[in-house]
């Protein structure tokens, strides 16, 4: 397999034309449903497997469990700035650096995988009661210079699960890991 097809194992983020309440409501899906499929995904794997990376110079499975935490905290937190203030610039981070910390490198998942269950359900409840005009608000990412609008990130955030979930389902296959 091309490291293109390890980095990107469902290709890159595709923003519709036209984001509908299909869209919507789909990727609200996704998200709400991430924890319980991530959990399911590594319930069973030693420390081992944990601490093998999904692809050459690649982070372990363990670190990208402690991103998706990581990096999933923060989107909360963007969306709830959107929400309560006029297109706030938000803070960005460093996820490379955060994924070399301890707490990323050798820490348990089980905490990780606790933080994404509630987030994912305080996340997914303020999801589903965004209005139209809540979905069209946003925040400005200093790091791209670009504006981010909130029907747009939930579909980001949808493609961020399904990308991660995506690098631990295909190791485990490579591997033969049931």
């Amino acid at each position: 397999m091309n490291l293109d097809k390890l980095k990107y194992p469902i290709g890159c983020f595709i923003k519709p034309d036209k984001i509908t309440n299909e869209n919507i409501s789909i990727w609200i899906e996704v998200i709400a449903a991430f924890p319980e499929a991530l959990t399911s995904q590594v319930a069973n794997l030693t420390d081992v497997q944990l601490d093998t990376p999904y692809r050459p110079d690649g982070w372990t499975i363990r670190q990208v469990i402690h991103h998706c935490a990581d990096s999933h905290m923060n989107s909360f937190t963007r969306f709830k700035l959107a929400l309560t203030e006029d297109k706030p610039f938000i803070k960005p981070y460093h996820e490379e650096r955060w994924a070399e910390l301890i707490d990323s490198k050798t820490f348990p998942i089980e905490s990780s995988l606790q933080m994404l269950k509630g987030i994912h359900s305080r996340w997914t409840a303020l999801l589903m009661a965004l209005s139209k005009s809540d979905l069209n608000k946003s925040f400005v990412h200093p790091e791209h210079g670009q504006t981010f609008f909130l029907d747009e990130n939930i579909g980001i955030y949808a493609w961020h699960c399904n990308h991660h979930l995506a690098h631990i389902t295909t190791l485990k296959e490579t591997k033969g890991w049931s």
